[in-house]
């Protein structure tokens, strides 16, 4: 399966709107969550370890996120850098493919 980045300007730049931009990370994330399903529907060790990955990222969002804002980040700044890290994923899971 391909990656298919939705990105439309460059690094963090929201095109449109803060809506589009949320739009848009809904769209990632969906090719991930595809991506990871497969992942895990083949079991074995590397199901294993991409469980793992899914708890630890989302522990260390909770963090990263409760930081951000506590130190002035908007939304829209949250937003663009959750987008970052869905395209890392979909490179990395797309290249285990």
């Amino acid at each position: 399966m391909q990656s298919h980045s939705f990105r439309l300007a460059g690094r963090g730049a929201a095109v449109f709107s803060p809506w589009s931009t949320v739009l848009l990370l809904a769209l990632e994330s969906s090719e991930v969550i595809g991506l990871r399903v497969a992942k895990l529907a083949g079991g074995g060790v590397g199901a294993q370890h991409e469980a793992h990955l899914i708890v630890s990222e989302k522990v260390d969002a909770v963090f990263e996120v409760s930081a951000r804002l506590m130190f002035g980040a908007t939304a829209i700044n949250v937003i663009n850098r959750f987008r970052e890290q869905v395209a890392a994923n979909a490179r990395r899971l797309s290249a285990e493919n």
